[in-house]
């Protein structure tokens, strides 16, 4: 049996694993199974702080992380601190390398990334998708705040998943939520949020790479909207 086989298989295990249970039952079960190898990635933004309201308000031994680009806004930094001390925790944070760093901006400048999409690309690389990969080794379950409506290409992804390009195993538990749902359970359980969510503000990122989007616009027009391109990932999430 090759591996492509087996990892789809191993998915449609898990996933019939927490069939039917709750976010927080499905957690507990896939950390039960895998103790001390599942993580969440925050970014802080709306989705994320629902999965961390689950994770923390039930003490589940899920480790959470975030990536620190350097370049992210004042009010992420504000959840960020109100999440520690709402829930009693301390988010990790993982960082750009600062060798791949400082040779980057002294080639290239501090704002690179508007002048192509490979330099664009290269500087997500650097701040996000490095980091990522180090925050990932060792682990076997990912949860992340995909959802579906998000994009076109995020329809593609599935509940369970095999991650190619990071050997893991994910789990979008947010993958079939809409929005109004997201917003219904941040009211429900008065759980911190970013501000800039109310503000036209849907996918919060680095500062200079995001902008609110105005009505009409598809949810990731307002990430990287310098590019003429309706496919724009940063690399972290790549359709399975």
């Amino acid at each position: 049996m090759d591996n492509s086989i087996d990892t789809q298989h191993s998915a449609s295990s898990l996933l019939h694993l927490i069939s039917g249970l709750s976010i927080g039952d499905a957690l507990a079960a896939l950390s039960g199974l895998f103790p001390g190898k599942v993580t969440f990635s925050t970014s802080f933004g709306i989705e994320d702080q629902v999965i961390a309201h689950h994770i923390l308000a039930a003490g589940l031994p899920v480790s959470i992380f975030t990536l620190d680009t350097g370049r992210l806004f004042a009010e992420t930094y504000s959840v960020w601190s109100a999440t520690n001390e709402k829930y009693g925790t301390s988010v990790q944070a993982y960082y750009p390398s600062r060798d791949l760093l400082e040779s980057f901006l002294s080639e290239k400048g501090p704002n690179a990334f508007y002048q192509s999409v490979a330099n664009r690309k290269g500087c997500c690389y650097i701040r996000k998708v490095e980091p990522l990969k180090r925050a990932l080794q060792g682990q076997v379950i990912w949860v992340t705040g995909l959802r579906a409506e998000q994009s076109p290409e995020r329809k593609d992804h599935q509940l369970v998943e095999w991650d190619e390009g990071n050997q893991i195993f994910k789990y979008n538990p947010l993958l079939h939520w809409d929005a109004q749902a997201v917003r219904e359970s941040i009211d429900l359980y008065d759980i911190p949020y970013n501000p800039l969510h109310d503000k036209g503000f849907v996918s919060i990122g680095c500062a200079p790479c995001t902008r609110a989007i105005r009505p009409g616009e598809d949810f990731r027009a307002g990430r990287w909207w310098w590019e003429d391109n309706s496919k724009k990932e940063c690399g972290l999430h790549a359709a399975s």
